[in-house]
C-alpha cells in the first residue's frame, strides 16, 4: 500500500517513491514466475491528475522458470515499466467504469499488488527460454543438445530393411551413431540374393538334364 496523502489532489503535484517489497505469493505463469518472497524493487512516481493518481516507473524483480525448449530450470531478471491510473472514488473514470476494470484510491491509499500482478502477467513470456540460442532436446533420444557431442545423431533404418534389421537385432546397435550396421545389413541382403540366384540356376540346370 502506498500513501497518496502527501501528493494531494492538485493536478500536477507529484512524489517520488522507492519501495522494495517481498512478493506475497508466487506471481506469474505455469513455466515462469516470481517466487514467493522475492524482492520486488519499485522506483515509482506518483502524480496527481484530474481523475486520480497516475503511477509510473520501472519495476525490477528476479524470476525463475523452466525453459520451453530444453526443460532446464533457469533464473533471470525481469524489468517492466508500470503505468497505471488509480481513480478517485468520486471521479468520472470510477463512475463510468465497471468494477474491476480500474484501480482506485481508497482512503488516500493505493494497493499496488493487483497492478503488479497484471503487469507481470503481460511481461512474462508464454514460452520462456533459458537463452535465445537454446538448442533444445534431441528429437530421437531426448538428450539436451547443449551437452551432447558435437556430432550427435542417430542412424535411421530404411523402412525397406526394417524387417531384416529386426531379425538380426541391428536396431539395438544404432545408438552409437555408426553407419556400419546399415552397410552390414545391405551386404547380408545382397548375399542372400546371390545365394537365391545360384539356387535358381542349379534348379534350372537340373531341369535341362532331365529333359535330355
Amino acid at each position: 500500500m502506498l500513501d497518496t496523502a502527501a501528493v494531494g489532489r492538485r493536478a500536477g503535484s507529484m512524489r517520488a517513491v522507492h519501495r522494495v517489497v517481498p512478493a506475497p505469493r508466487r506471481l506469474g505463469l505455469d513455466m515462469v514466475a516470481i517466487a514467493e518472497g522475492t524482492d520486488i524493487d519499485m522506483d515509482l512516481r506518483l502524480e496527481a491528475v484530474s481523475e486520480g493518481v497516475l503511477v509510473t516507473g520501472p519495476v525490477n524483480v528476479a524470476i525463475s522458470g523452466e525453459c520451453s525448449r530444453c526443460l532446464e530450470g533457469f533464473d533471470d531478471d525481469l524489468e517492466l515499466y508500470l503505468t497505471e491510473l488509480f481513480a478517485y472514488p468520486d471521479s468520472a473514470t470510477e463512475a463510468t467504469t465497471e468494477d474491476g476494470e480500474v484501480y482506485t484510491v481508497e482512503d488516500d491509499h493505493i494497493d499496488l499488488e493487483p497492478a503488479i500482478i497484471d503487469a507481470v502477467g503481460l511481461a512474462l513470456p508464454l514460452q520462456p527460454l533459458c537463452s535465445e540460442d537454446c538448442l533444445g532436446l534431441c528429437s530421437e533420444c531426448g538428450i539436451r543438445l547443449a551437452i551432447a557431442d558435437s556430432g550427435h545423431g542417430h542412424d535411421i533404418i530404411d523402412p525397406r530393411w526394417a524387417g531384416l534389421a529386426a531379425k538380426f537385432d541391428i536396431g539395438s546397435n544404432l545408438g552409437a551413431g555408426s553407419s556400419d550396421n546399415r552397410e552390414n545389413t545391405e551386404a547380408s541382403v545382397g548375399a542372400q540374393n546371390t545365394d537365391a540366384t545360384s539356387d535358381n540356376d542349379i534348379a534350372a540346370g537340373g531341369a535341362d538334364i532331365e529333359e535330355k
